[in-house]
């Protein structure tokens, strides 16, 4: 039997891949959809400007949209999956919370909130146990879970396995972000055609701090911080989907590229349906990845990697993931597949 799925944003970008994911998933089934006020009461074909490369699935497509509100929500649905603005989400998945829901969100409201666990399954599984303080302290029988920034969630799996292998004192990051991070209508063509932005508001901050939370360490009462620097440059580039990042990194001991690159391969993914059979894949070719080449490795969820050298301090690699599938609403169904792994469903 399997466990019916609510979509909050359902009818926006990340809210669209979500659909994509989720309507032919073994494990969930979509029950509900909701969007803002002026595309509730339409049939989902009829309120959402579909964009995916693939049709709407007939039946979701048949799907009456819902008011974006917690009294909206039927009864009979297991988990919410939010891909909702950040100035709604924060109003509305604490009340979906206290009504007794399950909600894995994309939104970046509570991302470092010291009960809500900021997840990449393969990465730091081990801070659901979270759960427990935060249903106590804020006294719901529902959960909140979060999945990172697109362009953290990026780096984070080849910077735990540096982390594991030989530590890590300090990060620094430059991205070249494709437009789908900022949304259909977050970039304007005269904006972005011939053009790259060398600022994304907040984007900087978002790396800065959820690196140094997803790679640190739970001890029974909270998660201790990853103790390393972290400086992040993100920019905007005229690709449509693949975060492609340039990331330097000082470690506290030694490292050999060959040690890396073994390190990296060798970073144990999940038993869970989206999670890839290999996490990162290594290039040794020096110009790769590119996101037109390498985003959709294995579905979009896994994270490529290339370019490793030696620096003075450590060393400098380039990595890739697709932002829109790893980097949001993939990362938002794997943290579902968790929860319902570990028994929260």
């Amino acid at each position: 039997m399997p466990v019916h799925a609510g979509i909050c944003g359902a009818t926006g970008a990340v809210g669209q891949r979500l659909i994509q994911l989720l309507e032919p998933h073994p494990e969930f089934e979509i029950a509900a959809v909701t969007a803002s006020e002026s595309s509730a009461g339409k049939r989902y074909r009829d309120a959402a400007k579909w964009r995916i490369n693939a049709p709407i699935p007939e039946r979701v497509g048949e799907l009456t949209v819902r008011k974006t509100e917690p009294d909206e929500i039927p009864d009979d649905v297991d988990i919410i999956f939010s891909s909702l603005p950040s100035t709604v989400g924060k109003t509305v998945e604490p009340e979906l919370c206290k009504q007794g829901y399950i909600v894995s969100s994309n939104s970046s409201n509570a991302r470092t909130d010291p009960d809500v666990p900021l997840t990449v399954p393969e990465v730091n599984a081990q801070h659901l146990e979270l759960l427990e303080i935060q249903r106590e302290k804020r006294d719901w029988e529902g959960a909140l879970v979060k999945n990172p920034n697109c362009s953290t969630i990026t780096m984070v799996p080849p910077l735990a396995a540096l982390e594991d292998a030989v530590g890590l004192e300090r990060i620094t990051v430059s991205t070249l972000q494709a437009v789908s991070g900022a949304g259909y209508s977050g970039v304007t063509s005269m904006e972005i055609i011939d053009n790259a932005i060398p600022h994304i508001g907040g984007e900087e901050r978002k790396m800065e701090t959820e690196s140094r939370k997803l790679l640190g360490s739970y001890d029974g009462t909270g998660v201790e911080w990853l103790d390393a620097r972290v400086e992040a440059s993100c920019n905007r580039i005229p690709t449509i989907d693949g975060h492609l990042e340039n990331v330097w990194v000082d470690t506290v001991e030694d490292v050999t590229v060959e040690a890396v690159k073994k390190a990296m391969r060798t970073y144990p993914p999940l038993d869970l349906y989206s999670s890839p059979e290999q996490l990162v894949h290594v290039f040794t070719d020096p110009d790769r990845p590119q996101p037109r080449l390498d985003r959709d490795r294995e579905n979009g969820m896994a994270v490529a990697v290339g370019g490793i050298q030696e620096t003075a301090g450590g060393l400098q690699f380039n990595c890739l993931a697709h932002n829109t599938m790893r980097g949001a609403a993939g990362a938002s169904v794997l943290n579902g597949e968790l929860l319902l792994e570990q028994g929260y469903l």
